[in-house]
């Protein structure tokens, strides 16, 4: 339960803190600091709890397989997800002397991305994104995929993030399309897992009064903690109950709903909104 609240901010702004009193932990493991500058910005005690981390796959057989075949076989389409994993993709070709040929492949086609990171890559590499969803939604970009109605025979490759997008790639395969994962980088535990066993004893505890992500791979870490410790059903009982759930997005809160855990996300798929939206939704 959250502390009684001050009812101005510091410094005699007159501006309440939305947050003050609640803890809130932050799961992710990349930008997780701006994240919790947002947090405490608006008076919250953040709780830091990586419950991943994020290896480069630039020596990864996968990742060379994957570039050869588009390199030999240019896609008609091309999918960047994130800004971090293209560049990084873009970064491992060039370290192999395949940079120049991959980029001529990838402008030969069509290059779609997911958001406005992911664009930026793009034009950094030389290339020119032909599309990019208002909404930054995986989901979105899948339906564009699928309306264009001649995905038989149409070469696409995906660059992954972390997550296998298992929907996303198998609604193309079924359209008919010939698609190419190209998986950049892969989610592993984290190499301290002291701080993510106390959040998993903080929330059964009921000390936490949320918990955000920002990916999926993120939950399924937390619970594959939790169920190397036994802590799971009990970790469950605290996210359906006392502890509100907020997620960055949809795809990032599907594996809570296979849980029965209650989730919310905003409108628009980023952490400053994901922060406006529990400043909303925690006093009440």
């Amino acid at each position: 339960m959250p502390e009684p609240r001050p009812p101005y901010g510091p410094q005699g702004t007159g501006v309440a803190l939305p947050l003050t009193g609640y803890t809130v932990a932050v799961t992710a493991a990349r930008r997780a600091g701006e994240l919790g500058a947002l947090l405490q910005r608006r008076g919250a005690r953040v709780l830091y709890a990586p419950a991943l981390r994020m290896v480069p796959l630039g020596d990864d057989t996968e990742l060379r397989d994957a570039t050869r075949q588009l390199v030999d076989r240019p896609p008609h389409v091309t999918v960047a997800t994130t800004g971090i994993g293209f560049r990084g993709w873009m970064q491992a070709a060039d370290d192999w002397g395949a940079g120049e040929a991959l980029r001529d492949a990838l402008a030969s086609g069509e290059v779609l991305a997911r958001g406005p990171k992911a664009c930026g890559a793009i034009r950094a590499a030389g290339l020119r994104e032909a599309w990019s969803p208002a909404s930054e939604s995986s989901a979105e970009v899948r339906a564009h995929l699928l309306a264009r109605g001649d995905l038989a025979g149409l070469r696409v490759a995906v660059q992954l993030h972390g997550e296998p997008l298992g929907e996303f790639l198998d609604a193309l395969r079924a359209a008919g399309a010939d698609v190419v994962a190209v998986p950049v980088y892969r989610s592993a535990p984290p190499l301290d897992l002291a701080p993510l066993d106390r959040l998993i004893e903080a929330l059964v505890a009921g000390e936490v009064d949320a918990v955000t992500f920002t990916s999926a791979p993120a939950v399924a870490g937390l619970f594959a903690r939790a169920e190397e410790t036994g802590s799971a059903d009990a970790l469950t009982r605290a996210l359906r109950g006392h502890a509100q759930v907020a997620c960055v997005g949809p795809v990032t809160a599907a594996p809570l709903s296979e849980r029965g855990v209650p989730a919310y996300w905003p409108d628009r798929f980023r952490t400053g909104a994901l922060v406006r939206l529990l400043c909303e939704r925690l006093p009440r």
